[in-house]
Order: structure tokens, then C-alpha cells, then sequence
């Protein structure tokens, strides 16, 4: 079992862009820059490291950059049977999963840098990295600080971020060494994310999530908030709008992903922290960056390296004698015909919907049985968009 993970604020860099610019998936940038209201290409090809560090920068270069690379992946018929993202990251699974549609999570990570920008310049905060202590005794040395500082996130054994006023996080990162943590990192943010600091982003926030109802998947996408499988969109409202405020526990979504079944994991976007992360919290597990194009030759041969341990199959790709699949025509966001539904008979010829301006017509007579792609999925060309069984 494959899943993909996709990285957060933080791992963008300077000139990430520039290996894309003539790879076909480079498109979704205009799209994104059209959404946003933004120069995303200008960012991602000349923006230096202080811009970056934006929050409003930060976020929206790094999730069109993953999607960027997931959107070439989904071309080599590269899919998972499980999605997870660390903070940012989860709008970036969304997408992947079919839950918001790529507009929708564009407009949606607008909305929450905007916020979280905003909640830093009114709650002044920080964030440190401790390494080399055991969980329970971080938040040990956060309750002994006396202070607002908590713990932002739980990334790996060993690794785990606090948060909070500057004062509050010094002294626990003090406290933190004194009971053995091997070493305290300043981060370079502009806000305590994932604390009590960010409420006003959350309350901000709640209203887009709302609008954006995200829908029900075939393909789970683990929260950060439980560090549980979620496949139900009126979930995920209140799911990321607690995620602002609340660690993120992706050592739990990497044990959880593991309880599944997941042995392989495939980080899409820019940087490699999360594989790094992976490898200290599961034995054995198979991992693998992808960040540019040349990757993309090495993200196949490791998924045919080991016959037990391949991406996951569309549904319907093992098919009985009378059953058939329709395949995308090209590639761009499937919007399925409304009054096309399971049960009904299909024609050869029916158009079942569009990419696009690109009609979905069935080349076979039928009962349609379940479409695979869902409304706003971005498909590429030759992936299942939906099953008959024939007369």
C-alpha cells in the first residue's frame, strides 16, 4: 500500500519552480495565479529566501508546488490508497483526494496564510524545534514554563516543536535541556501556529471551510488533529479549522498510516523533511522524495522495485468479462454530467461529462455502476473516470 504525504510552511526555497517551467504540469501555476489573484510564477522562479518566509508566501508557494508534482505523478499513472499533508499539507491531501476541487483548496490557502499572517501580528509568537526528548517530557517542561508556550507539533520520535510568546518559549526550551533535550532551534516563523495564538484565524477561517463543503472520498485522507483516516467531508470542516489552533500529531498519522497497512510513502512538493520524519518513526518503511522532474524516472522504478509493494489500483482495474472502464480524453478538473447517475443505462456515445471543454462520452453500451473520478477531481489523461457493466 502507497500513500502520499506532502510537505507544510517551511519547506519552500528559493527557485522551486524552475525545474517545472517546461513540464506540462507547470499549468496548474497559471491556473493557480489566476485563482489567487497572485503572480504564483513569479514567485516560485524569483522570489528570494526573505519573501519566501512570508506566511502568505510560504503557504501558497509550497501547496501549487506540491500539487505541481502530484499532478505529474497522477500522469504516470502513479495513485496511493492513502493521502496525509503536516499543517499546510492537508489542504494539499484534500486536493489529492478529491475532497476540495483545486480552486477551492487555492482559494482556501489564501484565506488561512492570510489569517494566520494576521493572528501572528496580533498574538507576536514563536516557535522552537526540541530535539532529543521523549513527548511527554516537552510538554513536561511547557506546564513547568508557567507560560503561553505549547506543543505545536509532535513530528517524529524525538522531534517535537513548541510554540508560543517568545519569553514563554525560552524559558521552556530551558527547562526542555535541563531535562535532557539534546538541543533547542529557533524557528524562523512569523506566528505560534498551532497554538491557542492562532483563535482569530480559526474563527476566520471557519466561514471559507464552510463555503468550500468538502465532499466525501473513495480515498482517506489522515487528520492531523487525531491522527485518524477521515473519507467524509462533513468532517473535514471541523477538522481544519481545529487544526489551527491545535497540534499537529503527524507521528500519529505516520502510525496510523502504518496500522492501515501503508509500507511505502511517497513525499510530493518541494524539501524532504517529511521522509526524513518517516524513516525515524517506522522500521522498514520504503520512502521516496519527489520534488522535480528528475525524480519522476525514480519514483517508477521504485514503485516496480518490489512486486508486494505497488500503488494502489483504480477501482475496476480488475475487471470481470462484461464490465469495462471509461478513461479521461486528456487531462484538467472532471465535472460529471448531473443527471447522469449510478444505475442508469448508458449509450455508446453518452456524454457522462467534461474536462474542461472536453467531453466524457462512453465507448461502450451499459449500466453504469460508480464513477471513479469525483466533481472537481483534476484527472490526467487515460486515468478511470467511471465503470459500466455491459448488456
Amino acid at each position: 500500500m502507497l500513500a502520499f504525504t506532502f510537505p507544510g510552511q517551511g519547506s519552500q526555497r528559493p527557485g522551486m519552480g524552475r525545474p517545472w517551467t517546461e513540464h506540462e504540469s507547470w499549468e496548474l501555476v497559471d491556473e493557480a495565479s489566476e485563482v489567487a489573484g497572485r503572480d504564483v510564477a513569479r514567485l516560485l522562479l524569483d522570489a528570494d529566501a526573505d519573501e519566501l518566509k512570508d506566511t502568505r508566501n510560504a503557504q501558497l508557494t509550497t501547496f501549487v508546488s506540491s500539487l505541481v508534482v502530484l499532478d505529474a505523478v497522477e500522469r504516470l499513472g502513479v495513485d496511493a490508497g492513502f493521502c496525509a499533508g503536516h499543517s499546510l499539507g492537508e489542504y494539499t491531501a484534500l486536493c489529492a483526494s478529491g475532497a476540495l476541487s483545486f480552486d477551492e483548496g487555492v482559494a482556501l490557502v489564501v484565506e488561512r496564510a492570510a489569517a494566520m499572517h494576521d493572528a501572528g501580528q496580533e498574538h507576536p509568537g514563536t516557535m522552537a524545534a526540541v530535539l532529543g526528548l521523549d513527548d511527554e517530557d516537552v510538554e513536561v517542561a511547557c506546564r513547568r514554563a508557567d507560560s503561553d508556550v505549547w506543543v505545536a507539533n509532535f513530528n517524529a520520535p524525538g522531534q517535537v516543536v513548541i510554540a508560543g510568546s517568545p519569553d514563554g518559549v525560552a524559558r521552556a526550551s530551558e527547562i526542555a535541556k535541563e531535562l535532557g533535550a539534546k538541543k533547542c532551534m529557533a524557528l524562523q516563523v512569523s506566528g505560534a501556529f498551532h497554538t491557542p495564538f492562532m483563535a482569530p484565524a480559526r474563527d476566520r477561517l471557519r466561514s471559507a471551510i464552510a463555503a468550500a463543503s468538502p465532499r466525501d472520498t473513495d480515498m482517506p485522507v489522515v487528520s492531523n488533529v487525531d491522527g485518524l483516516a477521515h473519507a467524509s467531508g462533513s468532517e473535514w470542516s471541523s477538522l481544519l479549522s481545529a487544526q489551527l489552533s491545535s497540534p499537529v500529531r503527524w507521528k500519529q498519522c505516520l502510525l496510523e498510516l502504518s496500522e492501515l497497512g501503508v509500507v511505502s510513502f511517497a513525499e510530493l512538493g518541494p524539501g524532504g523533511v517529511l521522509t526524513g520524519m518517516t524513516k525515524r518513526t517506522l522500521d522498514g518503511a520504503r520512502t521516496i522524495t519527489v520534488s522535480t522532474p528528475d525524480d519522476l524516472d525514480k519514483l517508477l522504478e521504485w514503485v516496480n522495485d518490489s512486486r508486494s509493494v505497488t500503488a494502489t489500483q483504480h477501482e475496476g482495474e480488475h475487471l470481470f468479462a462484461v464490465e469495462r472502464l471509461v478513461v479521461s480524453p486528456g487531462a484538467g478538473v472532471f465535472v460529471p454530467r448531473p443527471d447522469v447517475e449510478p444505475g442508469m443505462h448508458v449509450s455508446i456515445g453518452t456524454v457522462l461529462g467534461h474536462i474542461g471543454s472536453v467531453e466524457v462520452r462512453s465507448a461502450f453500451d451499459g449500466v453504469l455502476q460508480a464513477f471513479i473520478a469525483v466533481d472537481g477531481e483534476r484527472v490526467t489523461p487515460r486515468q478511470p473516470i467511471a465503470w459500466l457493466r455491459t448488456l
